[in-house]
């Protein structure tokens, strides 16, 4: 669909959004994201989740928060359900930023690792069944230590407030009209 016709289609309707983190909470700044929901849901007012087994996905209205292990093929037919997906992981200073945020497009991505799969091959998988993908972003933060603990490190706890700053940017340009603070 051209783009000045969606916008036209959202216009007047609230947009339907997804924040995904994913990683291994046991794993220390592996689950960073874990964090990152926490945050978003206490900024939109919304009561958190004492820990990570509590049942997810929560929903309250447009928004819908969930935190999984790893990303799953299954996940696919979901995201139809979306407008925009945030995804949220940690990263080991593989990219330059301590947070960095990522336009995704639908983009299969092979991997050695049979539990190993990329928001971009999600979002592809989604084009395949649907024929149509939400407008998604990868935000990620820097992890400096993965022991077995669930606490984060320093360094990565003083990352939290930073990256939601840029998730709500994101949000905030989204062109509709939700309305969260």
């Amino acid at each position: 669909m051209p783009q000045f016709i969606w916008h036209r289609f959202l216009k007047g309707r609230k947009l339907k959004y997804l924040f995904l983190g994913y990683g291994n909470i046991d794993r220390q700044d592996d689950g960073v994201a874990w964090y990152l929901l926490g945050e978003v849901m206490k900024r939109l007012q919304y009561p958190l989740p004492f820990q990570p087994e509590d049942e997810m996905p929560i929903v309250f209205g447009a928004y819908t928060f969930d935190f999984q292990l790893q990303l799953t093929p299954e996940m696919a037919d979901s995201l139809n359900s979306y407008d925009r997906v945030c995804f949220m992981d940690a990263h080991t200073g593989n990219v330059p930023e301590d947070v960095h945020i990522e336009k995704l497009i639908p983009h299969y991505q092979n991997s050695p690792f049979t539990h190993h799969m990329t928001a971009a091959t999600l979002l592809s998988l989604c084009k395949v069944i649907h024929h149509h993908t939400p407008e998604a972003v990868l935000i990620s933060v820097r992890g400096y230590e993965f022991n077995f603990t669930r606490s984060l490190s320093s360094n990565t706890a003083d990352l939290i407030l930073p990256a939601v700053d840029t998730i709500f940017e994101w949000t905030d340009n989204s062109g509709g009209n939700n309305d969260h603070q």
